[in-house]
């Protein structure tokens, strides 16, 4: 249980990528990590793009990144819309400066380019969006994860076992 003392933020919206959301919370969730989803509004059921929900434990206005140990941003369509949030390129920004685990899969990236973090990063992302994550400076590897320092991205669903994997060991790190 390596990861007993360690809280991750999820953050969801409508028509996430089912799997990407998922897999990593069961992932962490096995290693004794707390996940909280956090969403527009507490308590709201969102629907992934294959009809697999989840409940969101807290709003977004009710949470602080200076409480959590890392953020998950899933793929699918939902980062169109959670990109649009202040709160959400908030909570990356400070992640970011305080050099805590994010996860971005797949469309995900494009909440990190709202944030404006990937200048001079190394990430990856689905290949629709290679040229957005290039456009926003930084350098786009066709590879099934990319780690640059707290920044871990991932392709698509089939990435998921090494994405998971490297990062619930950027927080064992921390």
């Amino acid at each position: 249980m390596r990861l007993a003392d360690k809280k991750i933020m999820a953050i969801v919206d409508e028509e996430f990528e089912d799997l990407e959301l998922w897999y990593p919370v069961m992932r962490l969730r096995e290693e004794g990590a707390t996940v909280d989803f956090v969403g527009n509004e507490r308590g709201k059921t969102y629907i992934g793009k294959y009809g697999v929900p989840a409940t969101s434990d807290f709003a977004f206005d009710e949470v602080k990144a200076s409480e959590y140990d890392g953020i998950l941003v899933p793929g699918g369509w939902a980062p169109d819309k959670l990109r649009r949030y202040d709160q959400v390129l908030s909570f990356v920004k400070e992640m970011d400066r305080d050099e805590k685990p994010i996860g971005q899969i797949c469309h995900a990236g494009w909440v990190l380019i709202s944030a404006k973090i990937l200048q001079g990063r190394k990430v990856t992302s689905t290949p629709g969006i290679k040229d957005d994550m290039e456009n926003a400076g930084a350098e786009w590897f066709d590879e099934a994860v990319v780690v640059d320092g707290h920044l871990i991205s991932s392709r698509r669903p089939p990435d998921l076992p090494p994405y998971a994997k490297a990062f619930a060991d950027a927080l064992a790190k921390r």
